[in-house]
């Protein structure tokens, strides 16, 4: 399952508050090897132990691992406790590339991919 975030939130508020739940790994990217480092990124939150989401964000040219030992809803302790969006700040995607492409062509704001 994948999320969009379309409300406007500053991406520093976003990486802070979500490094009060979790550790955080980024991979960095340029023009040239964006593929190949999303790639290695998906992976490595795929066979990431214990509960973990990845980030992408607008204007970053990073994708963002977060992971924790602890068993912390996103959506509900993340989303709405901490950052206080709803459901209309938000919709669901299945494909993994809508919200990188929602995101890069300035329809939302970020991105968050969660491990199933």
């Amino acid at each position: 399952m994948n999320i969009v975030i379309k409300k406007w939130i500053e991406p520093y508020v976003l990486l802070e508050t979500s490094k009060t739940l979790f550790t955080m790994k980024d991979y960095t990217f340029n023009g040239f090897n964006k593929d190949e480092i999303k790639a290695e990124f998906l992976k490595n939150l795929s066979k990431a132990g214990g509960t973990a989401f990845g980030l992408y964000m607008k204007n970053v040219n990073k994708f963002y691992l977060f992971t924790s030992t602890e068993n912390v809803d996103i959506q509900k302790d993340l989303l709405e406790n901490k950052l206080n969006f709803t459901q209309n700040d938000i919709e669901y995607s299945e494909d993994v590339n809508t919200p990188i492409n929602l995101v890069d062509l300035g329809k939302a704001e970020a991105g968050i991919f969660i491990k199933e």
